[in-house]
């Protein structure tokens, strides 16, 4: 009988694996050890503990109920609607302690199972993924930088598999967080007359770390954030970029940004136009800041032309003229213009 019973244990205790692979085989182990030893404990004594099943013949087949007093345990993901496993039942009245301890049984072996899937998370998945990340966030957009995207591409899957979605979403917004701190920390240092060029060497590595980092984290982005945060993996990341850097230092950059568009070419016009492109997709409302300067890069940042007010916008015009004439930018040659038909 003694047989009998361990080898329905055996059966009992495999671990039933879903689709989406939540247990693994090395688990199957440790939690089989744990609950034989609680099973045992239980089982010991004349007589076999169990609550009573009112209505029920002696060894009869009732759902899961066997003949022998044992029931099948099955382990399957929480979110799923599980069974738990059960112990041995028979037709005896059970004190109150012994189910006590079936229900502690339950709970246990469910947070054994979730605590081995966290931990093989944190030590077989994460540490590769947090350094492929570093790697991705600190190149140069003319750097070659030698990571296995396909390698990314797999723990990624696994761990929405394993349904580790929200831990994995929390732990890579933390890192890239962190990392933009420290870019802040940077900028502040950086003098007055560096600082355009800084941000957007910045700005530029950032979003150049992002057409590595999204793709491969594409399930994450359609099987989490998508359909449960209904949001969007880039737009995130550039919102951490916004809140942590480009927020710090906006109200520095704006002045530095007027002066040198006053002054042409006092910073390289690439610059400026990415610079001024890069702080109105990050935040539009920032354009009201400095309206006349993201009009020269951003089109209807302006209200529209009004006819009763061509003359003004002439006037400015000449005026626009006379200026960068008096700042060494004369109009050239006039000789070889074309002359109008009224001449």
């Amino acid at each position: 009988t003694v047989k009998k019973m361990e080898a329905m244990e055996d059966d009992s205790l495999d671990l039933k694996d879903d689709h989406n692979h939540n247990y693994c085989a090395s688990s199957s182990s440790k939690v089989r050890t744990y609950l034989s030893s609680q099973l045992s404990a239980v089982s010991t004594g004349s007589q076999a503990v169990s609550p009573p099943v009112s209505g029920l013949e002696p060894g009869a087949r009732r759902g899961g109920l066997w003949a022998g007093g044992t029931r099948e345990s099955k382990f399957m993901d929480s979110d799923s609607g599980s069974e738990s496993s059960e112990v041995s039942e028979t037709d005896c009245t059970a004190p109150a302690a012994a189910v006590e301890g079936k229900f502690t049984l339950d709970s246990t072996s469910k947070f054994l199972l979730n605590a081995m899937a966290v931990d093989d998370y944190r030590k077989n998945h994460w540490p590769d993924l947090e350094r492929a990340i570093d790697r991705l966030l600190i190149q140069n957009p003319t750097d070659h930088v030698s990571v296995s995207y396909a390698q990314i591409y797999s723990y990624v899957y696994k761990c929405v598999c394993q349904q580790h979605s929200e831990l994995l979403y929390s732990d890579l917004t933390s890192k890239i967080t962190s990392h933009l701190q420290q870019v802040s920390t940077h900028l502040q240092g950086s003098p007055a007359e560096s600082l355009i060029e800084n941000f957007n060497i910045a700005l530029t590595q950032y979003t150049a770390s992002l057409q590595c980092i999204v793709p491969v984290f594409m399930y994450l982005n359609k099987f989490y954030i998508e359909s449960k945060l209904n949001r969007d993996l880039r737009e995130d990341l550039m919102k951490l970029f916004a809140d942590h850097v480009a927020e710090k230092h906006v109200n520095t950059l704006m002045p530095l940004l007027i002066k040198a568009h006053s002054m042409p070419f006092q910073v390289q016009p690439s610059t400026m136009a990415s610079v001024v492109k890069g702080l109105y997709s990050l935040r539009p409302e920032w354009a009201q800041l400095a309206p006349a300067l993201f009009s020269g890069f951003i089109p209807q940042i302006n209200p529209p032309a009004v006819e009763s007010l061509l003359s003004d916008y002439a006037a400015y015009d000449q005026k626009l003229q006379m200026e960068l004439s008096m700042n060494g930018f004369p109009r050239g040659d006039q000789s070889r213009k074309r002359a109008s038909d009224d001449s």
